[in-house]
């Protein structure tokens, strides 16, 4: 089957470069050249483990394109995937100018019959507008509908959430969208819910709200455990064991970043106010989310006068590891706020230099070397839980730093580790000492 992408973001791209992989020809197509000849040379423009690889492998074999063509792309495609952004405007609605122009682009130059999957995150009956949409500017006399096909992929992880999804939503308004979409879908054995458009969308939305609302209360939780001398892993541990809550997302830290559950959560609270309707659930995960990113830095500042000339030093970037994805990411607003304070800050990070470097430029210096990182440090904040950090001998905080404080983001180490080899240690929802659960242990 011939499938045109337009978009090579996460999405786009992951998508596009599984459906090669299971035999279809796919060509995606995006507005920037410079990034189509970086992906004809076999080069990925985003950092998600075995994706370049499969693009390579499937180039190869002319299962996949990039093209900047649309018009080709689109001419005489089976079905064509809308994979662009949706970005937040300011007062948290989704922005759904980019899939409008595409669709446009799709009505003008389509010459046969094509289902559109809307595969962009979008409010509910955005897809409805959308056929309307390309029913109203279609060029030619051919059938034309649209369907639904929100996405479930994690960043670190895309590429394995495509191939062994735990499920494939289609939301759909005839036999004929649903037995395409079925076809496609057919090699990768795993189970098709069919739903209607509308059904569709809230799944996507309600799916992500639902996992940010469990990071949220467990970092509410964590918050709480502090001031009453309780310990968080050790509740979390408690929780997992319940299968109607699981283990999953209940590890507390500094809140959740990315580019969709932030979004996310913020576009369903607008289209819930947008209908006179409030989200409090939605609403409260929000604002714990905001608070909870800047909490070390709030110990940290009641700890010194000033951040002045400080050499500060930051572990992790990205918002979380395995990408080198910077949007809504913790360290953003608290190297920030270091900066503005005068701090000198030091950061490392195995992938996610480069895309930092659009947020701070040369104010602050950057290292792929965690020892580097440390040495001479005067405070320490651990912002991604990269391998090379858990597995880092937690012994040379003390031996490289020139003041061994760490706040821990990520509840990297164990607390009575840190304190055994004379670091001074803060983390989220653990007491300084030896956890409830290990003491009765051991």
């Amino acid at each position: 089957m011939k499938i045109a992408i337009a978009g090579t973001g996460y999405v786009g791209l992951v998508t596009g470069a599984c459906l090669a992989e299971v035999g279809n020809t796919v060509v995606c197509v995006d507005i920037n050249k410079e990034k189509i000849e970086m992906m004809k040379l076999g080069l990925s423009p985003i950092y998600e483990e075995g994706l370049q690889d499969l693009m390579r492998n499937n180039y190869d074999l002319g299962r996949i394109d990039f093209t900047v063509e649309f018009e080709n792309a689109y001419r005489d495609a089976d079905i064509i995937m809308i994979a662009v952004g949706t970005p937040e405007r300011s007062d948290g609605s989704a922005n759904l100018d980019h899939v409008k122009k595409v669709a446009i682009q799709i009505a003008e130059n389509a010459e046969k019959d094509v289902l559109v999957v809307v595969k962009s995150t979008v409010p509910i009956g955005t897809n409805d507008e959308i056929e309307t949409h390309l029913r109203k500017h279609l060029k030619n006399d051919v059938h034309i509908e649209v369907a639904s096909n929100p996405e479930f992929l994690a960043q670190g992880t895309a590429v394995n959430d495509t191939l062994y999804a735990s499920r494939i939503v289609i939301g759909v308004e005839s036999d004929w969208a649903r037995e395409l979409l079925e076809k496609i879908y057919q090699p990768f054995n795993q189970p098709i819910v069919v739903t209607n458009r509308r059904s569709a969308e809230m799944i996507k939305y309600a799916s992500n709200d639902f996992l940010a609302l469990k990071i949220s209360f467990m970092n509410d939780i964590a918050n709480l455990c502090e001031i009453v001398s309780a310990n968080v892993e050790d509740v979390a541990k408690g929780m997992s064991y319940d299968e109607r809550i699981g283990n999953k997302f209940l590890k507390a830290g500094l809140g959740y970043g990315g580019s969709c559950f932030p979004k996310d959560t913020k576009a369903l609270h607008w289209l819930a106010s947008d209908h006179d309707y409030e989200l409090k659930t939605i609403k409260a995960a929000i604002e714990v989310n905001q608070n909870q990113k800047m909490k070390l830095i709030k110990k940290a500042r009641n700890m010194v006068e000033s951040f002045e000339g400080m050499k500060i030093t930051v572990l992790g970037l990205t918002f979380k590891p395995g990408t080198d994805d910077m949007r809504e990411a913790p360290s953003i607003p608290n190297i920030n706020y270091l900066i503005e304070r005068g701090a000198n800050v030091v950061a490392y990070d195995p992938v996610g230099i480069e895309n930092a470097k659009k947020h701070f430029g040369d104010k602050i210096m950057y290292t792929t070397s965690i020892v580097d990182a440390l040495e001479e440090s005067e405070m320490c904040f651990i912002m991604t839980e990269w391998k090379d950090v858990m597995d880092f001998d937690i012994k040379e905080f003390k031996n490289l730093m020139k003041n061994p404080i760490v706040f821990d983001g990520r509840n990297c180490y164990k607390p009575r580790d840190m304190a055994q080899v004379g670091v001074e240690y803060h983390s989220i929802g653990r007491e300084v000492g030896v956890p409830v659960l290990e003491s009765i242990l051991n």
